[in-house]
């Protein structure tokens, strides 16, 4: 693997980042106009400087805060954490999903409000899971996402659409069908949505679930693994992943409490295992680690947003889809904020960003494909050069694929669907 300039710039001498009074806000500096090639997000600052949100119910009008019925067992076990690095690896030491989402907003207030240093400690090396759901491999993952295309294609749901459920949070999984329509995979163990015992929205509900679990890990494994380079980074680097995963814990929140409404729990169907591979492969490399994650995951969700909200509208579920439309849209603070850092180590790798993402892209073999939401990926700073190839003819104007090329694009995946539903088909047939 290529060695990043930022890299050798991380010293192996773990310095504790000292505690200071001043609120983590206040001391991060704006970039000026000429070291940008990009617009920030202007809610960014008024994001950081927000108080504790502590609306982790969804009620009638919308967010609230939760019920004084709401249980508060095991919040104990972060009394006599010293530090937000000890504070993160606690909760990613956490199994019960609903505890860990309670631990994660109880960490965050914590290093709020009695102003801890983000000092260091080890992360573990995955987060821990509780024995449900049922973590299934990869190609079973992808014959499951193949078959809800299908089952779908024909209420004109898009592949962005249906993947968004496990991306809008960050975790989308970078693959294309073409390479695994011929390759042999294992008996399908996660349900159909038909098959699945659960109402389409309960079933899109769970893998958000799903995401929103894990996006809380992944943004905490990012405070604390990264955590012995505080002085290097600046302590506004983890105060913006720690809120991040405040925010992703209180989405979690949502979604599990909608699930329990719709009556199911999460945990009751199976989910995939891997959204911990582009975690794993980036723990090294921060400039990788915000340029997968946030760049790419999480503007995912950016995308497909809008359109999923309105299919869940059009499926009658008016609540979760207010859910979805209100996470989607707090999902602009947490890409702005891995465009911002992601200049900032440019800047200190003395490195153009746009070449840089895309050089940490190829060297992560991540493809991007539309098509984009460019409205939300402009208001959350993002430049399109940096992303679409096609965003921009030689005049500056905005260019769009033609109706052919659209026709094709339809025609290719459902091709691909085929091909994979029909060679499943062969796989399961009794040897003659």
């Amino acid at each position: 693997m290529q060695i990043h300039p930022l890299k050798l710039m991380l010293s192996p001498t773990f310095t504790r980042c000292s505690s200071n009074l001043t609120p983590y806000f206040l001391k991060i500096k704006p970039f000026s106009s000429s070291s940008l090639e990009f617009s920030p997000w202007s809610g960014l600052q008024s994001w950081r400087e927000s108080p504790l949100n502590k609306n982790r119910f969804w009620g009638p009008n919308g967010p609230q805060t939760p019920p004084s019925s709401i249980d508060t067992n095991g919040t104990s076990l972060l009394d006599s954490a010293s530090s937000l690095a000890e504070l993160g690896a606690l909760v990613l030491s956490t199994s019960d999903p609903l505890l860990k989402s309670k631990l994660s907003h109880l960490a965050f207030s914590k290093w709020r409000n009695e102003k801890l240093p983000i000092g260091v400690y080890d992360p573990p090396s995955r987060p821990a899971r509780p024995p449900k759901p049922e973590l299934v491999l990869l190609s079973q993952y992808v014959v499951h996402v193949s078959g809800i295309c299908a089952f779908n294609f024909i209420q004109n749901w898009t592949f962005q659409d249906l993947t968004f459920v496990y991306a809008i949070c960050g975790i989308f999984l970078n693959w294309s069908l073409d390479s695994c329509a011929h390759s042999q995979v294992s008996p399908k163990e996660i349900p159909a949505p038909k098959d699945s015992g659960m109402p389409l929205n309960a079933y899109m509900l769970h893998n958000l679930a799903h995401v929103e679990l894990n996006a809380i890990d992944l943004a905490w494994d990012t405070v604390v693994r990264f955590s012995p380079f505080c002085e290097i980074l600046g302590e506004g680097f983890f105060a913006d992943f720690a809120h991040v995963a405040d925010d992703e814990s209180r989405h979690f929140a949502w979604c599990s409490q909608r699930l329990d409404e719709l009556g199911f729990r999460y945990g009751d169907m199976p989910a995939h295992n891997l959204l911990w591979r582009e975690c794993e492969k980036s723990s090294d490399d921060v400039a990788a680690r915000l340029a997968v994650i946030p760049l790419v995951q999480e503007a995912r969700g950016l995308d497909a947003g809008p359109r999923l909200v309105q299919k869940l509208v059009g499926f009658g579920d008016n609540k979760t889809s207010k859910i979805v439309a209100r996470i989607a849209d707090e999902e602009v603070a947490h890409v702005a904020a891995g465009v911002y850092w992601f200049v900032s180590v440019c800047q200190k790798m003395g490195r153009a960003p746009c070449s840089t993402f895309k050089d940490l892209l190829r060297e992560y073999k991540v493809e991007l494909k539309g098509p984009f939401n460019y409205s939300a990926r402009d208001e959350a700073g993002i430049p399109r050069d940096w992303y679409d190839k096609s965003s921009t003819n030689k005049h500056g104007e905005v260019t769009k694929p033609d109706t052919t090329e659209k026709l094709s694009m339809i025609y290719g995946r459902l091709a691909s669907i085929i091909a994979m539903e029909n060679e499943n088909a062969s796989l399961n047939k009794p040897a003659e």
